[in-house]
């Protein structure tokens, strides 16, 4: 028993020193009715000024959803920087049907947008909003940002 308690504390403490290569977070949208004026916002740090970066943005939304895309404006801020937003359209489906995952009628789709090393470290902010006519957007469950390491 002693050994096993050694072995698991080695175990806790090794993993405790590998630094996560993942950012990713989900934003619940209240009602499925996303409107104009609510823009969630993402921050996270980065050490890493030299290792490749895939930024995608996730979007989970309902069969009900009736586009086949998402007019996003995305907000960016690096460390000591202000916001600066642009405008993003992505296809969340084809002739073939939702791209995605999906169960039953929910659908998770994640889009990558951006590809690059972040230039400084520090903490960087990311801001969603969308800018489709519907004002609520109706169905969109949840809106997220996953950052990773390329490895």
């Amino acid at each position: 028993m002693v050994n096993k308690l050694k072995y698991l504390a080695l175990l806790v403490f090794l993993y405790g020193c590998i630094e996560i290569n993942l950012f990713e977070k989900q934003v619940p949208i209240e009602g499925q009715s996303w409107s104009r004026s609510d823009t969630p916002e993402f921050s996270f740090e980065i050490r890493d000024t030299v290792s490749l970066y895939n930024v995608y943005i996730v979007i989970r939304h309902t069969d009900l959803y009736g586009y086949n895309n998402l007019w996003l404006n995305i907000g960016r801020q690096a460390p000591g920087d202000s916001m600066r937003f642009e405008k993003y359209n992505f296809a969340l489906a084809d002739a073939k049907g939702w791209e995605g995952a999906g169960m039953d009628d929910i659908f998770e789709v994640r889009k990558l947008f951006a590809t690059g090393t972040f230039r400084q470290a520090g903490t960087y902010k990311f801001a969603i909003a969308q800018i489709m006519r519907d004002d609520p957007l109706r169905y969109i469950m949840s809106v997220g940002l996953r950052v990773e390491r390329v490895e």
